[in-house]
């Protein structure tokens, strides 16, 4: 899709951001935009706080409501693309897709075609009248796992809603180096590494991110958790799990040095050594269906490597018993 896109954002200005001028703020509370175009924004009053539009330069403060019309261009036309999808359900509404490690969901300047919308794109062409092909929610390109994708504007304005009141659950299998004690819950603020841009990093005057989390089954040097997001932020269970020093398997950003446990199998060693994603994969997906409201939930079983990074695992553990 080669036309621009409008995308209606509003938050509240914290605590702390309360002082900052409002280029820095909103660098805050939008991390995935740059402070440039923000500031583009804000000279072509696209933004308002409280009603009012400002200058980059002015002060804002706590309790202040910011609205934010973002307009994106489209770099590179999304085209219809003959790429496989495992698809888990599909009606007049939404699909729902098992997507591969490895897929890009969006086209980007490094991804220019071979993503998730290009495939859907060529199974449903008329996907192509709703901003970025239906799709409303994002995984990273090597997390595997479940996505709804809307067909219809009634249904992407209601998983849209649904989304932002939390009211779609998402449930998650990762596997992380080390081993927490119990479950429990993560509730910190994420946002744009200040240094690496590239990365995200729990830092204050991040949006709001809190994640679930229960032990499923423990390794001697690994654990295999059951996750579920409250909110949705990008990276948001690796970031929260590096953060707890428990950082996912594999994880190229977050994951940190590789961790064999002692006297290990060379199978079991070579699989860890040879696992080069993070071992992420969103395996239960619930909602309330857009359009008629009936309660629906579908699950994806562990891709191939994943589950047999596991039953290594559990040999591992047998044989040192």
């Amino acid at each position: 899709m080669s036309s621009s896109q409008q995308i209606h954002h509003s938050e509240t200005i914290g605590a702390e951001l309360s002082g900052l001028r409002l280029d820095q703020a909103l660098a805050r509370l939008f991390s995935d935009y740059s402070r440039s175009r923000l500031q583009g924004w804000i000279r072509e009053g696209r933004v308002r706080v409280d009603g009012v539009r400002l200058k980059p330069r002015d002060k804002v403060f706590a309790g202040q409501q910011v609205e934010l019309e973002a307009v994106l261009d489209a770099q590179v036309p999304c085209r219809p693309q003959a790429i496989p999808l495992e698809i888990v359900h599909e009606d007049e509404h939404l699909i729902v897709v098992n997507k591969p490690a490895g897929l890009v969901v969006h086209p980007a300047a490094g991804n220019p075609d071979g993503t998730l919308q290009n495939a859907l794109l060529h199974h449903d062409p008329a996907l192509e009248a709703l901003p970025r092909a239906g799709i409303v929610h994002r995984l990273d390109k090597e997390t595997t796992g479940l996505m709804v994708v809307a067909r219809t504007p009634l249904a992407h304005r209601n998983l849209v809603e649904a989304l932002q009141a939390r009211c779609i659950k998402r449930r998650y299998q990762a596997l992380v180096v080390g081993r927490p004690t119990a479950g429990g819950t993560v509730e910190a603020p994420i946002g744009r590494h200040p240094v690496q841009r590239k990365r995200m990093a729990v830092v204050a005057g991040g949006k709001p991110a809190v994640t679930h989390f229960r032990i499923a089954e423990t390794f001697r040097g690994h654990t295999l958790l059951d996750v579920e997001l409250e909110t949705g932020r990008t990276h948001q269970i690796r970031v929260h799990m590096a953060w707890l020093r428990f950082p996912l398997v594999g994880d190229p950003l977050y994951g940190g040095r590789l961790k064999l446990p002692s006297k290990a199998a060379e199978e079991t060693a070579a699989a860890l050594r040879d696992f080069r994603r993070q071992a992420l994969h969103a395996r239960r997906l619930e909602l309330e269906h857009p359009a008629s409201g009936e309660s629906f939930a579908w699950e994806a079983p562990l891709p191939e490597d994943f589950a047999r990074l596991l039953e290594l695992l559990r040999r591992d553990r047998e044989a040192h018993g």
